[in-house]
């Protein structure tokens, strides 16, 4: 029998195309949701902070309204 060697193991999992189409999926999707991510925090951030910022200063003056 043939003692298994970290040459032939390396060969055996470099050969194995098992998850190729997977891995290049994974790819495709990064490289589609990387430039909106950016997009949307570079534009879209700020006007949801203050979108947010404002319902908060709403729901503090009801509240201050509620207490009188």
């Amino acid at each position: 029998m043939k003692k298994p060697s970290l040459w032939g193991l390396l060969r055996k999992v470099h050969d194995n195309q098992d998850g190729a189409v997977s891995l290049e999926t994974i790819l495709i999707i990064g490289a589609i949701a990387i430039p909106i991510l950016i997009f949307l925090i570079k534009v879209g951030w700020p006007t949801i902070k203050n979108y947010f910022t404002q319902g908060l200063s709403d729901l503090q003056e009801g509240a201050d309204q509620a207490q009188y």
